[in-house]
C-alpha cells in the first residue's frame, strides 16, 4: 500500500475505516457490458437501465451446480409463500446465500430491500438504503452506481414515508443524489444544508457537505467544514483523516502531517494505523 497514489491512499484507508464493499467482486468482469432490459424489478427501471434480471443472471453464472439447485429452490418458494412471514423468511434465506455462500453484494443488497420492503419499518427501510448507499460509494461501473443509487433512493424515500422527521435519513438521502448518478446533485446538496442549517452541530451533514466540496475541489470549504466536526468531536477519526488528506491535496505538508498525527492515537484499526505512520514517514521525507 505504501506505493498507492495519495488519493488511492486516502480512499483506501476510509474504506478501511468504514468497513464498506465487504462482499464487492470484480463487478466490471462481471457487468462489463451493455445491459439488458429486465422485469422483476420492484422498482421500476428506466429504458435502457440495469436491472435486477440482469444482474442475477450474472451472478449465477458465478455458482457450483449444488449452488444454482439451492437457489433455484429458495426463489420457486417465493411464489408459494402466500403469506407475508413467509415470503419475509424466504427473502431473509436469499439474501443469507448471496452473502455468505456467493458473497455477491447486488443480489444480497436486493433481497435485504425486498424483505425491508415487505416489513415496511423505518428500521429495516433504513438499514437497506445504507447498504447500497454505502456500497455504491465505491461502485465505479456507472450503470451499477446507478442501479443502486435507485434501489437506495426508493428505500430512503419509503423511510422518511414512515419518520419524515429523521434528519440523519434526509442527510442520507442527499448523499445519494451527490454519488449515485442520478444526475441531480444539487438537489442531494440542498437536502444536506438544509439539515445542517437548522441542526450546525450535526456532525453528518457537516461531513457529507465537507465530503461533496472535496469533490467538487473546494478545499477550503471542505476544511471549514471537517474542523467544525474536529471541534465539536474531537476524536472523530473520519474528519481527523480527512483533514490531512485535504490538507495534503493543497500541498500543505505540515498541516498534513500535523493531522495524520493526530489520528493516531484514536485509530483502533492496527493495519490502517500502520498505514498511516508510513504515510506520515513519506511527507517529511
Amino acid at each position: 500500500m505504501a506505493d498507492m497514489k495519495r488519493p488511492q491512499w486516502i480512499a483506501a484507508s476510509i474504506a478501511i475505516l468504514l468497513t464498506v464493499s465487504l462482499y464487492a467482486l470484480t463487478r466490471d468482469q462481471l457487468f462489463g457490458y451493455h445491459p439488458i432490459q429486465g422485469s422483476a424489478a420492484s422498482t421500476p427501471a428506466p429504458q435502457g437501465q440495469l436491472t435486477i434480471d440482469t444482474i442475477l443472471h450474472h451472478a449465477k453464472e458465478r455458482l457450483t451446480d449444488d449452488q444454482l439447485t439451492r437457489i433455484h429452490f429458495l426463489e420457486s418458494s417465493i411464489s408459494r409463500g402466500d403469506v407475508l412471514s413467509q415470503k419475509l423468511h424466504i427473502y431473509h434465506q436469499l439474501a443469507r446465500f448471496w452473502r455468505d455462500t456467493a458473497k455477491i453484494f447486488e443480489p444480497f443488497g436486493w433481497y435485504t430491500a425486498e424483505a425491508s420492503r415487505l416489513e415496511n419499518s423505518e428500521k429495516s427501510l433504513t438499514f437497506a438504503a445504507r447498504l447500497f448507499l454505502q456500497n455504491l460509494r465505491y461502485e465505479e461501473n456507472a450503470d451499477l452506481r446507478q442501479w443502486k443509487a435507485t434501489q437506495s433512493k426508493d428505500l430512503y424515500e419509503r423511510s422518511l414515508k414512515v419518520n419524515p422527521g429523521n434528519d440523519s435519513v434526509q442527510v442520507e438521502l442527499g448523499e445519494v443524489y451527490v454519488y449515485g448518478g442520478l444526475a441531480m446533485p444539487m438537489e442531494g446538496i440542498t437536502m444536506i444544508r438544509t439539515v445542517a442549517d437548522k441542526n450546525p452541530n450535526n456532525l453528518y451533514a457537516q461531513i457529507s457537505l465537507g465530503n461533496a466540496s472535496l469533490a467538487s475541489g473546494q478545499l477550503d470549504k471542505a476544511i471549514e467544514r471537517f474542523s467544525k466536526v474536529v471541534q465539536l468531536k474531537p476524536d472523530h477519526l473520519e474528519a481527523v483523516l480527512l483533514l490531512a488528506d485535504t490538507y495534503e491535496r493543497k500541498g500543505d505538508k505540515a498541516e498534513a502531517i500535523k493531522w495524520y498525527s493526530r489520528s493516531l492515537p484514536i485509530i483502533t484499526i492496527p493495519g490502517l494505523k500502520t498505514e498511516v505512520e508510513k504515510r506520515i514517514t513519506q511527507l517529511r521525507s
